[in-house]
C-alpha cells in the first residue's frame, strides 16, 4: 500500500489537548505557488505538514492546522500562485501566538515550508526579546543535515525550488501527487543576483530551479527522520 499524505489538519479533540498538556505548539506555514509541471501548488504546505506531523509523532506538542497561503511574491505571474503580504502573515502568526498564550501554551514553533517567508525570522526575534517564546524550524543547518542524512547530491542553493528535496519528500508522503516530468525536469540557475527584484521568471522558464530527477521516496523519508531528530534542540530551548 502506498503511503498517504499527512492530514493537513489535526484530528485531536479538546479533551486530547487537555490530556496532552503541551507546552509547545507547532504551526506549519506553507504556500500556494507554482512548482513546475509535476509538483502541486500546495507543495510547500505538504512539506511543512509532513515535517510537523513527524515531529508531533515523537514529541509532546500541540499540532495546529497550517497556514496555506503566504509570501510567494517571487512567483507572481505564474498560473495559480496566490500570495498575502508580509504584514498580513506577521499579524496572523502573532494573533495565533497570543491566542495560544490565553490557553496556557506559551511557546510556538513556526514549521516553515517556504523559503520566501523571510518575515518569519523577524516575527520570531520580536516575540523572543524577553525570553524564548517562539522558534523557526527547520533552519538552514537543519536542512543541510537532512540532505546529508538522505544522501542527496544537491545543496540548498543549487536545489532551490521543486528540486531533489521537495520531490523526494512528496514521493515519500504521497507519490500520487507527483506527476510525470520530474525525471527530465532539471533546471540549473546557480547565478540569481536579482531574484528579489526580478522574481523566479527571470531565471527559469519551467518554474524549477534544481534537480528533481534525483528525487526518491527513500531520500524523502530519511530527510524527514533527520529533521525530527533535529527538533529535540528546539524543544529543549523552548520548554520552561
Amino acid at each position: 500500500m502506498k503511503p498517504r499524505m499527512p492530514k493537513l489538519i489535526s484530528v485531536a479533540t479538546s479533551i486530547d489537548e487537555a490530556e496532552r498538556q503541551a507546552e509547545v505548539a507547532l504551526l506549519p506555514v506553507g504556500s500556494f505557488e507554482q512548482h513546475g509541471r509535476f509538483l502541486p501548488l500546495s507543495t510547500d504546505t505538504i512539506v511543512a505538514c509532513a515535517v510537523a506531523r513527524e515531529v508531533a509523532r515523537l514529541y509532546p506538542v500541540m499540532l495546529l492546522p497550517p497556514i496555506t497561503i503566504s509570501c510567494s511574491h517571487e512567483h507572481a505571474g505564474w498560473p495559480g500562485t496566490v500570495s498575502i503580504s508580509a504584514r498580513t502573515l506577521h499579524q496572523i502568526v502573532t494573533d495565533v501566538a497570543d491566542s495560544l498564550a490565553r490557553s496556557s501554551v506559551h511557546a510556538l514553533v513556526l514549521v516553515n515550508g517556504h523559503g520566501g517567508n523571510y518575515v518569519l525570522g523577524n516575527i520570531v526575534q520580536e516575540a523572543s526579546v524577553s525570553g524564548p517564546r517562539m522558534a523557526l524550524f527547520p533552519q538552514g543547518a537543519d536542512w543541510v543535515k537532512a540532505r546529508k542524512a538522505a544522501g542527496m547530491q544537491t545543496g540548498p542553493h543549487e536545489d532551490m525550488h521543486a528540486g531533489e528535496l521537495e520531490t523526494s519528500i512528496l514521493l515519500h508522503v504521497d507519490p500520487e501527487v507527483v506527476r510525470s516530468g520530474n525525471e527530465s525536469g532539471d533546471w540549473i540557475a546557480n547565478e540569481r543576483p536579482h531574484l528579489l527584484t526580478l522574481g523566479m521568471s527571470a531565471y527559469t522558464t519551467t518554474g524549477v530551479i534544481g534537480r528533481p530527477s534525483l528525487g526518491s521516496a527513500e531520500k524523502g523519508e530519511a530527510a524527514l527522520n533527520s529533521l525530527a531528530e533535529s527538533f529535540a534542540d528546539v524543544l529543549q530551548i523552548l520548554k520552561p
